[in-house]
């Protein structure tokens, strides 16, 4: 990123689910808050680009950044169900999750950790909408590359004697390999029973295609915005690490697992994509 500005990436993702909401059905992620939070996802917006935003490449894109909150919703529900009463955010953007929280997370805390310029920006357009801070949503500023996560979780009100959940999504990427060692391994000493949910991106030779082209574009928009990609990884190297780390069980959320859970039978174009993927590990 570059210096106290924020992530331009962040964009995108708000975009792509308002458009989920108004040109896609059924709908995989139901997200009413994502319509008009910045101008760009305004409903008059995303219909006077509705021809490009149905183009099958940016089908797949917004295909991908749907199914990787479901999915990591799909798990929260989950740990709620064992007992599980923080979620850790990870670099969420303008994720809109705490205002639309369901009644199962509303006991939880929950905890946004996000680069301090983005945060402010984040906020900024939250104000802007009319959206306050619910009552169990933290606000954490955060570089990850200063390595500081627990003291700054800790200072914030997390409990590291109780189990978490933690979302990492379309972060990993922008992570220094030591950086992404430090999170994964804070959040494997954590208590049995605590989660991370993460997308990752995997190498060249595991793709080909229109899932490749797709990631070549999007490393290029990346650097081109001061935002480059410095960690990709095979599913295999990134479970052993994930073993390595403390996290007992681990499931990857497979393309062809995931065309099949959320994409079936659907008559439009949202398809399950390669080019990124899902894991769920469990301490």
């Amino acid at each position: 990123m570059l210096p106290d500005q924020p992530s331009r990436t962040i964009l995108n993702p708000a975009i792509q689910r308002a458009a989920h909401q108004l040109l896609d059905s059924p709908l995989i992620l139901d997200d009413p808050v994502a319509i008009g939070l910045i101008p760009e996802a305004s409903q008059a917006a995303i219909l006077s680009s509705a021809h490009d935003l149905r183009s099958p490449r940016i089908t797949m894109v917004r295909s991908l950044m749907m199914l990787r909150n479901r999915f990591a919703e799909d798990r929260l529900l989950e740990a709620a169900g064992r007992g599980v009463r923080q979620y850790v955010m990870i670099g969420p953007g303008l994720e809109t999750f705490p205002w639309r929280q369901p009644s199962f997370a509303q006991s939880m805390q929950i905890f946004a950790v996000d680069h301090p310029a983005t945060l402010a920006f984040t906020r900024d357009r939250l104000r802007e909408r009319g959206l306050s801070p619910p009552s169990n949503l933290t606000f954490v500023p955060l570089d990850l590359e200063q390595r500081q996560l627990g003291h700054s979780l800790v200072g914030c009100g997390f409990d590291r004697e109780s189990e978490a959940f933690w979302s990492i999504l379309g972060v990993m990427q922008y992570l220094s390999s030591e950086s992404l060692h430090a999170l994964l391994a804070f959040a494997g000493s954590l208590p049995a029973g605590s989660e991370t949910v993460m997308s990752f991106n995997p190498l060249d030779d595991e793709l080909d295609g229109d899932d490749l082209d797709e990631l070549n574009r999007s490393m290029a928009r990346g650097a081109a915005v001061g935002e480059p990609w410095i960690t990709r990884m095979r599913p295999a190297d990134l479970a052993r690490r994930l073993a390595c780390l403390g996290f007992g069980s681990v499931f990857h959320l497979t393309p062809m697992l995931a065309q099949e859970r959320y994409f079936s039978n659907r008559s439009d174009q949202l398809r399950a994509s390669r080019f990124e993927q899902l894991m769920a590990a469990v301490v």
